[in-house]
């Protein structure tokens, strides 16, 4: 499996994944935690440890102990484990953001009753989250008019030139192990300036953490609608099929999608 991690969108994770096994392993996940300490908000050096059934509840015991459920043998908390180690500052606010809703209402949801809009949005990004960089405007006015082929065919030498796609939802992770047809990121966009794309991949993912841990801390993506669809199959090179202008006329995948919504842009502050 782990030939899989070959494409760029494991970039993000790859100084992890070069130092692991190719299969999702519980030990080296926490001899590595231990070897690299992350933290969170309240302080507390976080850990990957098996799920405990007393009832504390998966973000609470983050919180409260630095405790990160984390399943043997399971793909989609590996890679949760790693997006802890690749964006620990985003990581540790999206916990905290969770740990002020639960506050705001008293406690936990019982379940099927609704946890909030804002918590909702936190979760989407949190499994499926994906940052587009861009120093071209034009670019991201394409991408929020869901202007599939034009962005993706039409101005293809320009989004390799201009954009970068980084993703942080774990459970997209997971999916691109093994791409589905209509696989789908929620997206947040940073305008940037073309020096910050030059940037060393290592440095622009520590950079980024900085923006998202700011900017999700400050609730400034409120709803699951304010994050940005984006089919992730229709990035030039993702998949070998979208080397063919065709590929992009399928509205199953590609589709015309919701009017913009006039939400500004979040400043990467660079």
């Amino acid at each position: 499996m782990a030939g899989s991690y070959a494409h760029p969108l494991f970039d993000p994770l790859r100084p992890w994944l070069d130092r692991l096994p190719g299969r999702p392993d519980g030990q080296a996940l926490a001899a590595l935690a231990a070897a690299l300490p992350v933290f969170t908000e309240s302080g507390l050096p976080v850990r990957f440890v098996p799920p405990a059934d007393d009832g504390l509840g998966y973000e609470r015991r983050v919180w409260a102990r630095g405790e990160v459920e984390t399943r043997p043998d399971n793909w989609h908390d590996f890679f949760n484990a790693l997006v802890w180690l690749a964006f620990p500052q985003a990581k540790a606010a999206l916990n905290a953001r969770h740990l002020r809703g639960i506050a705001e209402v008293g406690g936990e949801p019982a379940p099927g009753q609704a946890r909030g809009q804002a918590r909702d949005a936190m979760t989407h990004f949190d499994e499926c989250g994906l940052a587009v960089l861009s120093s071209d405007p034009s670019l991201f006015d394409l991408l929020r008019r869901f202007q599939w082929k034009a962005l993706f065919w039409e101005r293809r030498a320009d989004v390799a030139r201009h954009m970068r796609f980084i993703v942080f939802g774990h459970a997209t992770y997971e999916a691109l192990l093994a791409p589905f047809f209509g696989l789908t990121a929620k997206a947040i966009l940073y305008p940037v300036e073309a020096a910050c794309l030059a940037q060393a991949p290592d440095a622009l993912r520590r950079a980024l953490d900085g923006w998202l841990a700011r900017d999700l801390a400050a609730g400034t993506y409120d709803a699951p609608r304010a994050l940005q669809p984006v089919p992730l199959l229709g990035i030039p090179g993702v998949v070998a099929a979208n080397a063919d202008p065709a590929y992009y006329d399928d509205t199953r995948q590609f589709r015309p999608g919701r009017r913009e919504s006039g939400r500004s842009l979040a400043a990467a502050g660079v």
